[in-house]
């Protein structure tokens, strides 16, 4: 039987013995894996870092707003007719990769284009494979749809030698255009505002005292750099220790996160009060271990995704089953906005420079909701392309 946890999730609070780590790179890398350097010692205060705590729940609050008025682009080209885009998909497992090529979709039969969609299963030989067969059909446009182009450096060199445009979604870490590699543009929110408000949110639901677990997939140099940013605003705070990150290949979650839980909750039991994953799908590999140990639903520890927000993420949120928040992109958003910015790369004209801003979602604001949609860009795509 495992041990009952006495934390109550309705307080939010911990009782642990938090350490003054984290405080320097040094600190950092000893964290990897669960190493427990530097003695236990306790934070002084209310708060286990005051003055992070206060800009850190302020940071909370903003991003938990549910009304936020478009601030997307609202003038750009008409809509080119006679289009076709091959979205290649890093692996359609991948619920964020997913979720944008339905928006893709969804946006394409609004403007009037063709899209495929070509799943790379995950692995190097598929996604090269999946950018091969993409560039050999010689369609309007190419998605790298959540993987380093890099990987793909010869066949993104036939693209852009056959003037294919290529548009990332989180393909390289900052959103907008790219030389090297040569990317039309890459949509996604700004990751260090991802990892910021997720890490900040710990803070703040911990009242600066946490020991967390750090969830990332090292293979993918987006996640590898939002999770070295997560590291770095937890290390902020001197109340948060982090206990382990754990790599774990989003190929191989769905076996390999449940023996990493069992393994977690067996080494650092009732200190253990918090994660964050750079994916909402490891807690949905996660929760049948959580369940099986006896842990509550409610928590702790407390989940939080740093991405994707995907309907599964969504419902584990809303039910206050193993997750209690997610920081979603805007997917089927960002699937119309590769379409708008694929319009404007066809029209001869530079990107639109939009980049959705972050958004946290609970079982307190998401009304119930399946996914993070904001309203008023279907009908602003629209009006831009005169349809």
């Amino acid at each position: 039987m495992h041990r009952t946890r006495k934390a109550a999730p309705a307080v939010r609070t911990v009782r642990l013995a938090s350490c003054a780590l984290l405080a320097s790179a040094a600190a950092l890398t000893g964290c990897e894996r669960g190493s427990s350097d530097g003695a236990d010692e306790t934070a002084t205060g209310p708060s286990g870092c005051p003055a992070v705590h206060a800009r850190a729940r302020e940071a909370v609050t903003r991003a938990e707003r549910a009304e936020i008025p478009w601030g997307g682009p609202t003038s750009g080209p008409e809509a080119v007719s006679g289009k076709s885009i091959v979205y290649v998909a890093q692996t359609m497992t991948n619920p964020g990769v997913a979720g944008a090529a339905n928006g893709v979709r969804d946006a394409a039969r609004a403007i009037g284009w063709n899209v495929r969609v070509i799943d790379g299963g995950g692995t190097p030989a598929g996604i090269q494979a999946a950018m091969s067969e993409a560039v050999a059909l010689r369609p309007s446009g190419i998605v790298i749809g959540g993987f380093d182009p890099d990987s793909t450096a010869q066949q993104a060199a036939r693209a852009n030698a056959q003037r294919i445009p290529l548009i990332g979604w989180h393909a390289v870490p900052e959103p907008g255009p790219s030389r090297q590699p040569d990317l039309f543009t890459n949509v996604t929110t700004r990751v260090q505002d991802v990892a910021r408000v997720s890490a900040q949110w710990i803070i703040s639901d911990s009242n600066g005292r946490a020991g967390v677990v750090l969830i990332t997939d090292a293979s993918i140099p987006f996640a590898r750099n939002k999770s070295d940013l997560i590291r770095e605003e937890l290390a902020s705070c001197q109340g948060v220790r982090l206990l382990s990150v754990e790599n774990i290949p989003i190929p191989d979650a769905s076996s390999r996160t449940p023996r990493e839980i069992s393994s977690l909750l067996s080494r650092f039991q009732d200190r253990w009060t918090h994660s964050v994953a750079i994916n909402d799908l490891y807690f949905a590999d996660a929760a049948p271990a959580f369940r099986a140990a006896g842990e509550k639903g409610s928590g702790p520890p407390f989940n939080i995704g740093a991405g994707d927000g995907d309907p599964s993420a969504f419902q584990r949120v809303n039910s206050r089953q193993y997750q209690a928040a997610t920081v979603p992109e805007p997917l089927s958003l960002q699937g119309w906005q590769i379409v708008d910015e694929f319009n404007r790369a066809f029209a001869g004209r530079p990107d639109s420079g939009y980049v959705a801003p972050v958004h946290i979602a609970t079982a307190g604001n998401s009304e119930g909701a399946s996914s993070w949609d904001p309203s008023g860009y279907r009908e602003a795509y629209r009006k831009i392309w005169g349809k």
